[in-house]
This record gives C-alpha cells, sequence and structure tokens, in this order.
C-alpha cells in the first residue's frame, strides 16, 4: 500500500530532484505543501520537516474522471518528504491500492501506469 525510498539527500535537495523529476516524467506539480510552516501559522508547534507534493499527469487523470468521478476524491496523487532515522524518506500511497477501493476493474492499467512512473520519479529524484 505505502511505496518508501529512502535518500542520502536533504529534504530540500529531494524536493528539489522530485521538481525535476516530476517535469521530466511529464507529470505536473500542482501544488506543494509544507506541513512545519503550515502549522506553525497555525499556531502549532511542529519540528519535524515534511513536504507533500501533488502531482498529476492529465491525460490519465481525464481516462480516471471519466469513468468515475468518484475516484477524484483520491487525486492527485501526492509524494511526501520527511526526515526519519536519520534518513530522508520519499514516500507514497500506490495508486494501484486506491483504486482498489473503487471497483472499478477496468481502470486497473491506468492505475498500474501511473504507479510505474510515480516510483520511477520517486527513484530518480533519491538516485539523481
Amino acid at each position: 500500500m505505502l511505496f518508501k525510498l529512502p535518500t542520502d539527500k536533504t529534504v530540500s535537495g529531494a524536493a528539489a530532484a522530485l521538481h525535476a523529476a516530476v517535469q521530466a516524467d511529464h507529470f505536473g506539480v500542482m501544488q506543494v505543501h509544507d506541513l512545519k510552516q503550515t502549522m506553525e501559522k497555525k499556531g502549532v508547534e511542529f519540528l519535524r520537516e515534511c513536504l507533500i507534493f501533488e502531482v498529476c499527469q492529465p491525460e490519465q487523470t481525464k481516462k480516471v474522471l471519466d469513468e468515475n468521478m468518484s475516484i477524484s476524491t483520491a487525486l492527485p496523487c501526492r509524494i511526501s518528504i520527511y526526515r526519519e532515522g536519520g534518513k530522508t524518506i520519499l514516500a507514497t500511497l500506490k495508486p494501484t491500492t486506491l483504486l482498489a477501493m473503487f471497483n472499478t476493474p477496468q481502470l486497473e492499467g491506468v492505475a498500474q501506469e501511473v504507479e510505474d512512473t510515480i516510483v520511477k520519479i520517486m527513484k530518480e529524484a533519491a538516485d539523481g
């Protein structure tokens, strides 16, 4: 259900590499949420770095939503970057697992393509 990948990069270094990898693989970054910054603005002390990237591939998104609009509740795909155990971690929920909740087996191929690309993007960001 969860794909996690460690990297020796800092959170900001992994974030820069992730931005580049997302674009190189024809996805787009819709939004980046800085959890630490957001929580501080709300008066909550949160000391850990955590960036949540919302990423999307418009053509794949259209295929999914044309079939079942309720899947929009699980979109866009998210990739988190955070520190854990002295390492920077990239993590995502597998699109194949998320899609299984919507009883749409006809979209399994699309979900697998998206998942394969997201894993590729994460590996490029972790290694590159």
